[in-house]
């Protein structure tokens, strides 16, 4: 890739939207649009997004229960978006963010459409952003509860996010030197 084609990719990584804004692009992003995931509402402040998945033919499987692919990718990008949107207005515009590893647990078979709230607690977001700021990246694990609309817990996913800032120096960080240990019959 040559250099006018990684400045370009670096500016689409500094795209700050308004909460509103995000919510409409998710709304119509295909593999959320096909699998009718619903982005409800995203807080102004990102902390927080409240989902919903319709069961309809475009997403049941032979169990006519939702299908474990559209539960799972309803999840998928949700911390990473707002963690990074978080990032960008404490001035951190570089990024790359992605769902580094998740597992999930079905537990129940999703018979009817499901609903849940994605949070980020202040806490989780003051020691992502202090781990981004001190080591220019952070990897962390949230834990997602899935209900059906009656508030049965069908399935419980355990997401790890991975942020990179592109614009921290690396060559800051203190390194330790590792002493190799030596075994003395001393």
């Amino acid at each position: 890739m040559g250099k006018d084609n990684q400045e370009s990719y670096f500016c689409r990584m500094e795209l700050s939207v308004s909460a509103k804004t995000l919510k409409w692009l998710l709304r119509f992003y295909p593999p959320f649009l096909f699998q009718r995931v619903w982005i409800e509402k995203i807080q102004p402040d990102y902390k927080q997004a409240d989902i919903r998945v319709f069961k309809s033919l475009l997403n049941i499987n032979g169990n006519r229960s939702i299908f474990g692919g559209t539960i799972f990718s309803s999840i998928d990008p949700i911390h990473t978006l707002l963690l990074d949107q978080i990032f960008k207005q404490q001035g951190i515009h570089k990024t790359v963010a992605w769902l580094k590893s998740a597992k999930i647990d079905y537990i129940k078979p999703a018979k009817k459409s499901l609903s849940f709230s994605i949070k980020l607690h202040d806490e989780d977001i003051s020691s992502a952003l202090a781990d981004v700021k001190n080591n220019g990246k952070v990897v962390k694990t949230f834990v997602i509860d899935i209900f059906d609309k009656d508030g049965l817990l069908c399935a419980q996913s355990q997401n790890e996010i991975y942020i990179r800032d592109l614009g921290f120096d690396f060559s800051t960080l203190n390194t330790q030197t590792h002493q190799p240990y030596i075994k003395s019959d001393i």
